[in-house]
């Protein structure tokens, strides 16, 4: 039980594990897809948890530079922040977090992160890792393992909040512990590892050492 266990940080997904950005970000891509004549509800069952352009590049369409697109779907993102609220909860987790002991991963670009969790009234983080910093986005667990190395820690001791498959699987290749965020979940998702609904469920406790303990509400 993760109860059970001192963590010397805490790793936070973004888009549905610290900010609700799921209408938003699907209006944009509800949009790019239908400008390409692609099935809109096949499409935005593949574009949550990874990189915008690591998603253009899988549909390898003819005549399209996934790079460009890609900054063009971000920039259309950063312009429609309406209706993206944080987790329950998460204001206060986060505020209860020594400011050192904590870290944003996310697929999405920098400017787009910063510009979702400023719309969802949380703090921006000391230490970000997004799109843009890391060659192998999520699966791959180049960015947990980035952010651990920032943050001065090992990754096995690092809890990893996700709320995607592909963000899960990056945060076991790097060899993390990992709680599931279930809140903006529509059907389950099938996980061997913890998970909750809203932050309120926890709280945190801080021990000599300065390692981070969650305990039960």
């Amino acid at each position: 039980m993760l109860g059970q266990h001192t963590f010397a940080a805490f790793l936070f997904d973004m888009d549905g594990t610290l900010t609700d950005s799921i209408a938003a970000a699907e209006r944009v891509w509800t949009r790019w897809a239908q400008s390409k004549g692609l099935n809109v509800e096949e499409l935005l069952a593949s574009i949550h948890g990874v990189r915008c352009v690591d998603t253009i590049r899988r549909l390898n369409l003819p005549g399209v530079d996934p790079e460009r697109e890609a900054e063009l779907i971000a920039q259309a993102e950063t312009n429609d922040v309406a209706g993206v609220v944080c987790i329950e909860g998460a204001a206060r987790f986060l505020a209860a977090l020594p400011a050192d002991r904590w870290a944003v991963v996310t697929s999405a670009p920098r400017l787009l992160a910063e510009r979702r969790i400023q719309a969802a009234g949380l703090p921006l983080p000391r230490i970000m890792v997004a799109a843009e910093d890391v060659e192998r986005g999520k699966p791959a667990p180049d960015c947990f393992l980035l952010a651990a190395r920032r943050l001065g820690v090992k990754p096995e001791q690092c809890l990893v909040f996700e709320d995607a498959p592909a963000g899960i699987a990056a945060a076991e290749a790097a060899g993390a512990k990992v709680m599931v965020i279930t809140a903006t979940h529509k059907h389950s998702l099938a996980t061997p590892y913890p998970s909750l609904n809203s932050y309120d469920a926890y709280g945190i406790s801080i021990n000599e050492q300065g390692h981070l303990l969650l305990r039960a509400r």
